[in-house]
């Protein structure tokens, strides 16, 4: 590991100088900036040269290298042909000087390597905030990776707990529905785009009860109706249309407006109907 770990009073050419020797050597430091990128096809990875490697024999690794960027990468040669892994997946082969592997051997700890840089991409989408596996999967669809690599993902993120659509589903319908002012309607729609389901979205609708989405109803309508100018009819317009846009249904609408007509001393007065 003289190259580039090693002292550079004993190398020849410096600087630039010796960056384009070895360029031409066919040798790249990649933990210098100008060759990061954003996509696979940009970094030095193993994709371009592995159809290169001998198809009989053994490979033997001769020299195991730590690259700076990005963090837990290595780069493993076998003499000429590189390749390079995540830390956890060179541990998991036990690739270090001296040991040897088939070419068949090098697919599978490539496709390996595959799953776990997915996995740290889904891992990096779930530090933000929960994600249902739906929107897990159309990210690292963004990021180019295969279907067999995202649906091998999606079942260890769910093997481990970390992503679990009933429970989002649950706790989402609560937080909405009880803090956030809206209905099971509304709440409903915004599970089908999260792609959770129809039977768990239902099962956490049910959860919600009907006393719960009332009183969420009638505060939000309260200070509507106490914001809204106008005659009592014009109010009450105001007061059940704003509510029917929040995702509640016509029959819970018409039960606040008729106990905020109430309160006003209009007891009588005709129900609320949807325009």
């Amino acid at each position: 590991m003289n190259g580039r770990f090693g002292n550079r009073e004993n190398q020849g050419p410096s600087g630039k100088a010796e960056r384009r020797l070895k360029e031409a050597q066919g040798i790249v430091d990649i933990s210098e900036e100008r060759f990061w990128g954003n996509t696979k096809e940009e970094s030095l990875d193993e994709k371009p040269r592995f159809a290169d490697f001998p198809e009989d024999g053994e490979l033997i690794i001769t020299m195991v290298e730590a690259l700076k960027r990005p963090k837990f990468r290595y780069r493993i040669h076998f003499g000429s042909y590189p390749i390079e892994v995540h830390e956890d997946v060179m541990i998991k082969y036990r690739m270090i000087k001296g040991a040897a592997f088939a070419k068949s051997d090098l697919e599978e700890i490539i496709a390996a390597d595959e799953r776990q840089r997915s996995y740290g991409d889904a891992l990096l989408y779930l530090s933000r905030k929960p994600r249902t596996t739906y929107e897990i999967a159309l990210r690292l669809g963004e990021k180019g990776w295969s279907e067999d690599t995202i649906g091998d993902v999606i079942r260890r993120l769910t093997q481990e707990g970390l992503v679990d659509d009933a429970a989002y589903a649950q706790e989402w319908a609560r937080q909405r529905v009880g803090s956030r002012g809206k209905g099971k309607l509304w709440v409903r729609h915004e599970l089908r785009q999260k792609g959770i389901a129809k039977p768990l979205i239902e099962e956490a609708l049910g959860e919600v009860s009907e006393e719960d989405e009332y009183d969420s109803a009638f505060q939000l309508g309260l200070k509507k109706w106490n914001s809204t100018k106008g005659e009592f009819m014009e109010r009450k317009r105001k007061t059940g249309a704003f509510l029917m846009r929040r995702g509640y249904s016509g029959g819970l609408v018409s039960k606040v407006v008729r106990e905020l007509g109430r309160q006003e001393g209009q007891e009588n007065a005709e129900d609320w109907e949807e325009e």
